[in-house]
């Protein structure tokens, strides 16, 4: 337990020095917010709109209240409408960085090389066509979104029970978004060491406490207004220090066990 809290806030600790490494470069950091400001005019948008025609939506999924007192019609819709939101705002976080990534694949890769450069080399890219790349990226981007939508409604569906709804689904999705946000944030670096989707989210199950840490620290970041625009290229950066300190070792030995890292997922 007190091996898995260190690991957790040394997680927590690579998103802190990827930002530091982005401040002291704010040339790289201008170039990463980009993609980033992008996406976020079209999730700002989406959620704006969503959050104008909330009481409307609200109405849409709760009929069965219509015929119900006033007072508890209203109560009725006012969690249905914050459990809409939160599984909104919850889909949103979580699929920011796969969509912000693919976007910005080449805005990224870069700050990526830059990192381990600046830490003694980055490794030889791999031989890949670029087709097969822009599949795989889509592959995982769709993979991603599928399973945000999963649990965006399962939390959704818990938001109506009382007090657990308001208390334990919070955190719990702050963790779920959090792991898999991780694996967003490392896969640049480690599918540069052939490490792919299975092979990476194998690796992640065995270093859990550490990518949490990551994870977690960067979904709080994120929640702030424009949290998620302006940490992003740091969250890359922090992501590829990890993948280099903690994880390349690891992901040498897994990809060498699973055969020929340039085989098709």
């Amino acid at each position: 337990m007190r091996q898995a809290l260190r690991d957790f806030f040394d997680g927590a600790g690579y998103l802190v020095r990827g930002l530091g490494w982005v401040a002291a470069r704010p040339a790289q950091w201008l170039f990463g917010l980009i993609p980033a400001l992008i996406v976020l005019v079209l999730y700002g948008t989406a959620l704006g709109v969503l959050a104008w025609n909330l009481d409307d939506v609200a109405g849409w999924l709760t009929p069965f209240a219509d015929d119900w007192s006033d007072g508890v019609r209203k109560a009725t819709r006012v969690v249905a409408g914050v459990a809409v939101f939160g599984a909104s705002l919850f889909l949103a976080v979580l699929t920011f960085t796969a969509l912000t990534l693919l976007v910005g694949d080449p805005f990224y890769e870069s700050i990526s090389v830059k990192v381990e450069e600046s830490r003694g080399g980055a490794p030889p890219e791999p031989d890949v066509p670029l087709l097969t790349s822009i599949r795989r990226a889509v592959e995982d981007a769709v993979l991603l979104g599928l399973v945000a939508l999963c649990f965006a409604v399962t939390f959704f569906v818990c938001g109506f029970i009382p007090l657990i709804g308001q208390t334990v689904v919070p955190v719990a999705a702050a963790f779920v978004s959090g792991y898999l946000l991780a694996g967003e944030l490392t896969s640049v670096a480690l599918e540069r060491r052939g490490v792919l989707r299975r092979e990476r989210f194998a690796l992640m199950k065995r270093n859990r406490p550490l990518v949490l840490g990551l994870g977690v620290a960067t979904v709080v970041v994120f929640l702030i207004p424009l949290g998620a625009v302006l940490a992003m290229p740091g969250a890359v950066a922090g992501g590829t220090l990890l993948v280099r300190e903690r994880l390349g070792d690891e992901s040498a030995q897994l990809t060498a066990v699973e055969g020929d890292p340039q085989v098709a997922r």
